[in-house]
């Protein structure tokens, strides 16, 4: 087969075909392979006198250089991307929980309540306990005078709270579906001229 010197391909089967190698990164010999270095520089890796590397697409997916429309610039041989990560607050979108299974108490004592025949709400004296600041006097309206509790209109209680965050703290795969193939370059063929 004739291809030209430095192409990549994937093979089904599970070693490099005779004249290819590996793409895992392995560093290769310029003096050995000159022509093949004269393509690849140390785009991969290498020190560029005695040694140049290959591509390594180890757990990686390939994607084409440079800019489409609204992506951000691609260069050879940059590398990128994680397979897993470990969410955090700092990572995390923005977002809210909603308090649930909560309930609170609000406690008065009303100071002798008085009764009203006609049922119409009477204002009585009222000492309410709050946390803290001890017991306060103030007016509570109520039109069920001498039931056992007595229901208050204008009594309310206020809860305010956070979540503490909770989890292990172990990372996330966030790989897509794949499939393992053999990606192999070409150490020998066809020099692709520019023109």
């Amino acid at each position: 087969m004739d291809v030209y010197m430095g192409t990549v391909m994937t093979f089904a089967f599970n070693y490099a075909p005779s004249g290819w190698a590996f793409c895992n990164g392995q560093m290769m010999s310029v003096s050995q392979y000159s022509a093949l270095f004269a393509l690849l520089g140390t785009n991969y890796g290498g020190n560029g006198v005695q040694t140049f590397g290959l591509p390594n697409l180890q757990s990686r997916m390939p994607i084409c250089q440079g800019t489409g429309q609204g992506l951000s610039t691609r260069v050879m041989g940059e590398v990128a991307g994680t397979e897993a990560v470990i969410p955090t607050l700092n990572n995390l979108p923005t977002h809210t929980h909603t308090l649930a299974g909560l309930t609170a108490t609000t406690t008065v004592q009303l100071a002798n309540p008085a009764s009203n025949p006609l049922g119409a709400p009477t204002a009585t004296n009222a000492y309410i306990g709050a946390s803290g600041t001890g017991p306060g006097l103030a007016n509570i309206f109520s039109d069920a005078q001498g039931a056992s509790p007595v229901p208050l209109k204008g009594a309310q209680t206020a809860i305010s709270g956070t979540i503490t965050p909770t989890g292990n703290g172990q990372s996330m795969a966030i790989m897509n579906p794949y499939l393992v193939l053999n990606f192999s370059i070409a150490l020998q063929g066809i020099f692709p001229a520019r023109n």
